[in-house]
């Protein structure tokens, strides 16, 4: 086992690693994904009253609520104080996304633990929430449906790795965040060579050890290389393409200096994943409804943090 003081000097063996990884605060978020809210938004028969009181019993979700929907319809001749009148404008799709955001990002700065401080950790929160709206919008459009949140979860919680590193290997992160570094390519090759896993396996160990099954932890691991992800590679693919769009949304990027372009995007091996068969006027559609969510992801950010 390597002396946890050379973590900057070469990276540190695979059972450290674990072994430091499975002493990381565990987030109650995870565990409970799908709780009473969610129960109620899935039912039948649930009405906006039922939903709206099991709401108001989260001054955090109430506020964020409440936010969002005067962020996202400006245009309204006044603001929207009440709850059942914000579900209305929103629909359940969207308070689910939001019932689901909120409690993961405050177990989230939960676990970083003060690590640090001065890191813009909001934009970290702010492009975890985007990808999650975005790997939900990409996989619609690829044909794929998910019967749960799936689809918005495994962009919600993809870099949960490296907030993990920034709690258990601070020293090291921070070099990470301190190097200016222009790609994705980049901050996992400083990773490697400073920590010896990527955030990437870091996450997907974290969340295999809150038992979150393949669907979800695999996306996580191979995001950065979709086919490795066996019968989970759309949805791998998916969470990379939406960490690349949400960049091109003008949400800046945590750990990366560099910007991204539509056309590099489209170059990408994920992009071929999932879109590869449409033909010329099928993807002309696609691009321009992925345009339209790029630009409306701003406003909704901002309600929702």
């Amino acid at each position: 086992m390597n002396n946890p003081s050379m973590a900057s000097k070469q990276p540190y063996s695979d059972e450290f690693i674990a072994l430091k990884i499975e002493g990381a605060p565990r987030l109650a978020s995870l565990r409970s994904i799908g709780a009473a809210l969610n129960e109620l938004v899935y039912a039948e028969n649930s009405f906006t009253s039922q939903i709206a009181e099991v709401i108001r019993r989260d001054p955090s979700l109430t506020s964020r609520l409440l936010k969002l929907v005067n962020s996202v319809f400006f245009g309204l001749s006044q603001r929207v104080n009440n709850i059942e009148e914000a579900i209305f404008y929103l629909g359940l799709r969207q308070i689910r996304e939001l019932a689901l955001a909120t409690p993961i990002i405050e177990d989230f700065e939960r676990l970083h633990g003060g690590a640090l401080k001065n890191a813009p950790w909001h934009k970290l929160w702010r492009h975890s929430i985007g990808c999650g709206i975005m790997s939900r919008e990409i996989l619609s459009l690829s044909g794929l449906t998910f019967e749960d949140d799936t689809d918005y979860i495994v962009g919600l919680i993809h870099n949960v790795g490296k907030i993990v590193a920034a709690s258990i290997f601070p020293a090291a992160f921070g070099k990470i965040l301190a190097a200016n570094l222009q790609t994705e390519s980049e901050v996992l090759a400083m990773e490697i060579e400073l920590i010896g896993w990527d955030h990437a396996r870091i996450g997907a160990f974290y969340l295999e050890r809150h038992h979150l099954g393949p669907e979800i932890v695999q996306p996580v691991r191979w995001y950065n290389d979709p086919p490795l992800a066996g019968d989970f590679e759309k949805s791998a693919a998916a969470v990379n393409l939406a960490d690349c769009l949400v960049r091109v949304a003008g949400v800046e990027s945590f750990d990366i200096a560099g910007n991204i372009t539509e056309d590099e995007i489209i170059a990408l091996p994920s992009w071929k994943i999932l879109f590869g068969s449409k033909n010329e006027i099928e993807a002309e559609a696609l691009k321009e409804s992925l345009r339209t969510s790029i630009q409306r992801l701003p406003g909704v950010l901002k309600g929702m943090l």
